[in-house]
């Protein structure tokens, strides 16, 4: 059985499925540019987003969630790159306690963050530089479920590894936010909310 338990997914085992049901829906009927750009809001990666696109109609969310995780094995480390560009740095303060965090669901996903002391917030934004300037990128977690606290010695953790084992982590950080994103996708427009705007 392929199942994705964190995001409320599995094959012949679909939670929630007349709200799934109605968002296929809506995906499978979406214009081409317009398929695009909501793929595009889960993951950052336009070659992912478009291969997404191709690949409708999706018959079940398990199906859609199985070809997300296909696709994305399949990018190129460029792509990958674009996708962790997408989002806000982990640690800016002045972004966080505005609330100013990119889309809705970059602000929930890293809600934590709002609450966390000056001091832990000075380290997330020291430690997510630091990474940058080792590996050239962004540091990238799945947020969700996790205290600044748990997100600043996951960032210690991986600073310290080889080039290609965190390219291979934060690869997997990002296939997370990406299935959490569909299924939240799949909700909104499963809500009739066609106008899409995460």
């Amino acid at each position: 059985m392929v199942a994705w338990p964190e995001f409320g997914f599995s094959v012949g085992n679909q939670r929630k499925k007349p709200m799934s049901e109605t968002g296929l829906r809506a995906i499978n009927d979406m214009r081409s540019e317009e398929a695009q750009g909501a793929f595009n809001e889960c993951c950052g990666s336009i070659r992912w987003a478009s291969s997404m696109t191709r690949e409708r109609p999706f018959l079940e969310a398990a199906e859609l969630h199985h070809s997300a995780d296909r696709l994305w094995g399949r990018v190129r480390d460029e792509d990958r790159l674009e996708a962790f560009a997408a989002h806000p740095k982990i640690g800016d303060s002045g972004s966080v306690r505005s609330g100013l965090t990119g889309t809705e669901w970059a602000s929930e996903e890293q809600s934590a963050a709002s609450t966390a002391s000056e001091d832990v917030l000075r380290a997330l934004a020291e430690g997510n530089s630091a990474y940058e300037e080792r590996f050239g990128y962004i540091f990238i977690i799945c947020a969700s479920g996790k205290n600044a606290d748990e997100m600043v010695q996951e960032l210690n953790r991986r600073i310290a590894n080889d080039p290609i084992v965190e390219l291979r982590e934060a690869s997997e950080q990002q296939r997370q936010i990406m299935h959490l994103r569909l299924a939240k996708m799949l909700t909104k427009l499963g809500a009739n909310d066609r106008r899409f705007k995460p």
